[in-house]
Order: C-alpha cells, then structure tokens, then sequence
C-alpha cells in the first residue's frame, strides 16, 4: 500500500523521526485500517527497518495507542474551550455533549478506519482513553462546578453529578454504542435529537 510517503530524510531528528513514524502510520490506518498495518508496512513507506521503528516505539501497540491520541487530544481541546468558557453553564454543558457527539459522528462518517480504532480503543481501555475520558468528565465537572457558584445549578455534588452524566450520555458520546444506535436503523437527525432531549431532562435535573 503506497501513501505517497518520502523516505525519511538522513540526520533527522528524533522529534522529526517520531512525526514521521505517526504520519505515515495515521494514512496508513485510513487507508488499510489499524489492525491491517503491520510495523514493516510503516518501515517500508519511510525507507527504514522495523528495527529502526522500534528503536522509538516499543511496540506495534505504542503507536496504535499514539495515533489515538493524536484522534483525541484535538476533541478534548475542544471540549476544554467550551467548558471554559463564559456562556451560561447550562449552554456550555449542552455545547460541550453536542461537540463531543458531533465529533464522534464526524468520524464514523468520514474515517471509519479510524472509528473502529478508537471504538477498541475505549472497549479495551487503551491508557490514552482513559485519560481522555477522565478529562471529558473533569470539563463536565468544571461546567457543573461553575453552575453552582453562579446559582444556576442546585443540590448536586459536582463530581458525582458529572459521572452520573457521562454514564447517561454514553449513548451518544462513545463511538462504539453510536455504531451500535446508527446499526439500528438510527439515523444521525434522530440520534442528535435524542441527545437534545437528554439535555433538556439533565438541565432539568440540575436546577436548583
């Protein structure tokens, strides 16, 4: 499988090496899927051995799990803006699980390759994902944390209120039970329909 990749240039740096390795390893897992990239696939698009692969990532698994990254840390940025933001709590709480969902479909869409990878990821709690996860539920927490200060919320303890909502939306936030829903003769209008309502009876829930 060609992905048009230039051999790696002589006297790179290690940074320089890393980017490459997760460049070529990121098109390669659009185009044949993870599961299917062998290390020597990777090597080869790069002009290196796998030994030279190795030499900066341990393991196939290591740059699966770096790749993911890559898939989330852009989402959690995100995710991170809008809980910071100045909007009304309640706004950013249903800005934040709207963008969380809609990144989620973008990628079932359009890089289904990568879905799938993240899909196992979360099923087989790569390291990466729980970070991740975690994070998205300290952003909930830190919206929640602010509608209580601002009087908009009432009655909750913010960190159990934000995993109780993280359980709650799982149906429109983690990739693997949106392919399970979209499977179903669910279609995109009327799973982010749903996912309004569930808004509309979480904000209900937390007024004071």
């Amino acid at each position: 499988m060609n992905t048009t990749a230039q051999p790696l240039r002589r006297g790179a740096t290690p940074e320089e090496t890393r980017r490459r390795i997760e460049d070529t390893a990121e098109a390669l897992f659009r185009s044949m899927g993870y599961q299917k990239t062998a290390v020597a696939d990777i090597a080869r698009e790069l002009g290196m051995s796998p030994a030279n692969i190795y030499r900066f990532y341990a393991s196939k698994s290591a740059i699966n799990e770096a790749i993911a990254a890559r898939m989330l840390t852009g989402v959690e940025g995100d995710i991170w803006t809008i809980a910071r933001g100045r909007e009304p709590a309640s706004e950013r709480l249903r800005l934040l699980l709207r963008t969380l969902h809609q990144r989620h479909m973008a990628l079932f869409f359009s890089e289904r390759r990568l879905h799938d990878m993240v899909t196992a990821a979360m099923s087989e709690h790569w390291g990466v994902v729980e970070r991740f996860i975690h994070s998205i539920q300290t952003a909930i927490r830190h919206v929640l944390m602010d509608g209580l200060a601002s009087g908009e919320f009432g009655g909750i303890e913010a960190e159990r209120t934000a995993e109780s909502i993280k359980q709650a939306t799982l149906p429109f936030t983690h990739p693997g039970l949106i392919a399970e829903c979209m499977a179903n003769i669910k279609s995109d209008t009327e799973l982010a329909q749903d996912l309004e309502a569930m808004v509309d009876l979480l904000l209900r829930a937390l007024r004071p």
